[in-house]
């Protein structure tokens, strides 16, 4: 009968361990990982997310910390993000912090989806109500059907979480925030927390929800591993600002097109392939309308036009495609954009539209008269030029002309020494003289050569 005891009570034991959350040790399980998400939600920012919040299981993370200070961001890389937070093994908080900081428009949504939902002293949640990347509104049955589609969202988000739905649909509807007391309060959010090691001393002993099952944090004492973007995605997010990756893209054109016309420089050659490429990877991270490339690309096929016409409608017309296909760079077509809409400014518009112009109708144009000039140089650049004889010339001699002495033949008839001659031709290093007062000048000279029976 002992031994039946015995097996029955190891056998509750294992139930119970098999239907309690499961704790998630440090020494265990490893550090804190943390996570630093601030500006617009970009696919750059998506891409960061996904494989931190990946990698953190077979890392062995205790759980993944991201700290979040956003306006909001594109609608495709949330979702992605969301998606990620909702399918992680490891237990995800998300920290609007430091003070100051918002979860704005997307980062409700980010916020929402996280296993603990957390948020600093004045810091504000909300104002997720969709508009286009290009600022404007969106249209009436288009906004209709996305603000519907963002409220089922978020509140299906908070449901699942077990939070409150009703306040985030609000927020898409009618643009409301919530500072961080009330949030709590309202129960969007779980906690608020001075800074991340508070943030861990609360979260000690809650149990959070993970694609696998409730967690029991054991987060007192952790330690924290800050798992910054790699040194690649920073760039490419430097570069993706609109702004940015507008002048990237007009400069590595000019760069291609100085080259061209000018062939062996390299510089401006492989400075505007390098621009041109960086561009392109920007735009790779941006809502481009192709109709705005095609404008500037047609831009400075006019502006080649003009070098080669000078009749000064080409370079007007060139000036207003360029104009418009830079405000047209960013296509509005997708919801759930940034506070600062992404468009170019229509400052730097004017100031490089002024740049490009000033590029091809005064450097393009003076380059192009230079290689147009007769080459000043050697034996081509004594014709014209006035010498005298140092000795007689019947036909052949010498001269002298610029202050050294050539072999000349005189086109002319003989030629004193001392008298003054004129230089009509070369060939070779053998300069052709008529006499200064002769007549006939380049025709004597022809009339006098011997002509073949």
């Amino acid at each position: 009968m002992g031994c039946v005891h015995h097996l029955a009570a190891a056998l509750v034991f294992a139930l119970a361990l098999a239907f309690a959350p499961r704790a998630a040790h440090a020494e265990e399980l490893g550090a804190a990982r943390l996570l630093s998400v601030s500006g617009p939600i970009d696919p750059v920012v998506a891409r960061y997310v996904e494989r931190e919040v990946g990698g953190a299981e077979r890392d062995g993370a205790a759980l993944v910390v991201v700290q979040l200070d956003t306006p909001g961001g594109l609608d495709a890389s949330t979702r992605a993000i969301v998606q990620a937070l909702l399918g992680s093994r490891v237990p995800v908080v998300v920290f609007v912090a430091p003070p100051g900081a918002r979860a704005a428009s997307a980062g409700m949504f980010v916020t929402l989806a996280a296993g603990v939902a957390a948020m600093a002293p004045g810091t504000e949640i909300g104002a997720a109500h969709p508009v286009s990347v290009g600022g404007g509104r969106l249209g009436s049955t288009t906004e209709a059907k996305v603000v519907h589609d963002a409220a089922a969202f978020a509140r299906a988000l908070a449901e699942l979480r077990h939070r409150d739905g009703a306040w985030p649909e609000r927020a898409v509807r009618e643009s409301v925030s919530l500072t961080s007391d009330e949030a709590a309060r309202a129960g969007v959010i779980d906690l608020v927390a001075a800074d991340v090691p508070d943030l861990l001393l609360r979260l000690d002993g809650r149990a959070v929800p993970t694609a696998s099952g409730d967690e029991l944090l054991r987060t007192a004492g952790v330690s924290v591993e800050e798992r910054p973007m790699l040194l690649s995605e920073r760039v490419v997010r430097a570069i993706s600002d609109p702004n940015v990756a507008y002048v990237l893209f007009l400069l590595g054109l000019l760069g291609i097109a100085a080259e061209l016309y000018n062939p062996g420089a390299l510089v401006p050659g492989t400075i505007g392939a390098i621009a041109l490429v960086l561009a392109l990877v920007a735009f790779g991270n941006l809502p481009i309308a192709w109709a705005g490339i095609l404008l500037i690309l047609l831009a400075i096929g006019l502006f080649v036009g003009e070098l080669h016409s000078g009749s000064g409608v080409l370079a007007a017309a060139a000036v207003a495609a360029l104009v418009i296909g830079s405000l047209m760079l960013y296509a509005p077509r997708e919801p759930m954009s940034p506070a600062a809409p992404i468009r170019v400014s229509p400052v730097l518009v004017g100031v490089m539209a002024s740049a490009v112009t000033a590029f091809f109708l005064l450097v393009v144009r003076a380059t192009l008269r230079a290689r147009r000039l007769a080459v000043q140089t050697g034996v081509p650049a004594l014709v014209g030029q006035v010498g005298v004889a140092t000795s007689d010339l019947a036909p052949a001699g010498t001269v002298r002309v610029e202050g050294e002495v050539w072999s000349a033949e005189s086109g002319s008839g003989a030629i004193r020494s001392g008298e003054r001659v004129k230089v009509v031709g070369a060939a070779g290093v053998v300069l052709h003289v008529t006499r200064l007062d002769g007549a006939g000048g380049e025709e004597s000279w022809n009339r006098s050569l011997p002509t073949s029976s």
